[in-house]
């Protein structure tokens, strides 16, 4: 009789740690957000950049 309790209270508590676990934190996923946004902040002014000097180089070479 003890054992099976023990063994039920062992579920009950794996089961608990499971769910704590598979639980998502706010902070983590906006902190998460804010980080994809700045990569991708980043990475959208590196295009433009890359865009304007093209078009630069262009315009100078078809002025000379």
């Amino acid at each position: 009789m003890w054992s099976n309790s023990f063994m039920s209270f062992e579920h009950h508590r794996a089961s608990e740690i499971e769910q704590s676990q598979s639980k998502v934190k706010l902070t983590d996923l906006l902190s998460r957000l804010n980080k994809e946004k700045q990569k991708e902040r980043n990475s959208n002014i590196a295009l433009s950049v890359a865009a304007v000097s093209a078009v630069t180089v262009f315009g100078i070479i078809l002025s000379l």
